[in-house]
């Protein structure tokens, strides 16, 4: 995954620098997310390597699922003719983190164990803003198999403060 990512960083570093040049940075990341959706299909994928396929027919089909025109589209042609498209899910994800901390925006996802009243929502998610200076996106989701607690996901930042991983750890040191 290293690997992708390292391929992928100069090319979504370039595509928001025009974007944020362009203040279009929402449309590019649009057309980005469906274009990275369009190469994840097994058959575009299928497309990639093939002989009766050339770079600019691969380049006009995912720029015309994308909606991608302008520069947009360049940059996709620009990714075909370097073999670069099935790295368009890393170029995605890249940009929209670039994206995020030009516009002092956090994507956060909290898991609990069942779902969180708005009040309890609220609270963690102005905590969450404090703690990371910045606005905060929540996602949430539940998992009854965490029994009780929650765990927040924030970019590298994992809490775990669910009971199930609680019990483990004890179950740990009852063990040892």
């Amino acid at each position: 995954m290293a690997d992708r990512l390292t391929v992928a960083r100069p090319y979504a570093k370039a595509a928001f620098t025009q974007a944020q040049a362009a203040g279009t940075l929402g449309t590019w990341s649009e057309v980005l997310g469906k274009a990275a959706l369009a190469v994840t299909d097994p058959r575009v994928k299928a497309l990639f390597g093939s002989p009766k396929v050339t770079d600019a027919q691969l380049a006009q089909l995912v720029s015309g699922v994308s909606g991608a025109g302008g520069y947009a589209h360049n940059f996709i042609a620009l990714l075909a003719e370097n073999g670069r498209l099935p790295f368009l899910p890393e170029i995605a994800q890249l940009f929209d983190q670039l994206k995020a901390d030009a516009e002092g925006v956090i994507e956060v996802q909290i898991i609990s164990a069942a779902p969180m009243a708005d009040k309890e929502q609220g609270e963690l998610t102005g905590a969450l803003a404090k703690r990371f200076g910045r606005k905060v996106n929540v996602h949430t989701g539940v998992d009854p198999a965490l029994i009780g607690g929650a765990i927040v996901r924030a970019g590298d930042l994992t809490i775990d403060g669910s009971l199930k991983s609680r019990l483990e750890r004890l179950a740990l040191d009852l063990s040892a």
